[in-house]
Formats: structure tokens, sequence, C-alpha cells
């Protein structure tokens, strides 16, 4: 059974860095593309990044480009997601996914993942 559990969400000031690990369960990591997700209540689903598995590019919409870095460790069957000077829109559930693909063409696509974690809520706020 696929499984994804992400974690390390919490509050944290404007400006601050969080770093969202992705730990997969029941598949092995390396053979998919792996995406970030976040949702607010006041948007919609909106993908942040995503690294592919044949040579580990990533791509970031404009909104996070700069800020946030996807990476992956293999060893440890994870996906980290750091995100550095973080702003009150940042603040959102994160979700982390599979792709049906080992590359990110077209990586805000729901449709185009196949497993979901469960989020964890990131908080921007003093």
């Amino acid at each position: 059974q696929f499984q994804l559990v992400e974690s390390g969400g919490g509050l944290v000031q404007p400006g601050g860095s969080l770093r969202l690990p992705c730990v997969a369960s029941g598949f092995t990591l390396d053979n998919y593309a792996i995406g970030w997700f976040r949702l607010a209540s006041w948007k919609e689903l909106e993908g942040v990044s995503c690294i592919s598995s044949n040579d580990d590019s990533t791509i970031y919409p404009n909104s996070v480009k700069a800020r946030f870095t996807i990476s992956r460790d293999n060893a440890k069957n994870t996906v980290y997601l750091q995100m550095n000077n973080l702003t009150p829109e940042d603040t959102a559930v994160y979700y982390c996914a599979k792709r049906r693909y080992s590359y990110c063409l077209n990586f805000w696509e729901e449709t185009h993942y196949t497993n979901w974690g469960q989020g964890t809520q990131v908080t921007v706020s003093s």
C-alpha cells in the first residue's frame, strides 16, 4: 500500500523558515516524481513544487520561486520542502503527492497524481 506522510508544519513568524519532510512507504520513492501542493481556505489547490525522478530536476511557480526548495533523500525514502522567507500568504495545509510519471511536466495538474498525504498545517503569523 502506497503511503505518504507529511510533517514539520507549525506556527512561524513572517520571514521565518520551515522544512517539511514527506516520508514514503510501500513504494520506492526514487521511481516517481513527487510534488508539493498547498490549500489555503481562500484559494484553490496550488502546486508549489515538483522534483523528477529521472534527473532530479525541479520546478516552482513564481509565487514561491527562490524561497522554496524541493529535494529528495532516496536512502530515507523522503522528499523535503524547504521554505524560507515565509509570508502570511504562505499559510495553508501542505500536501505531498506521488505522480503517475517520472517527470514534472504540467506539475500543477492534480489528476497527474495517484497518492496524497494527509497534509500538514503551516501558519505564518506574528
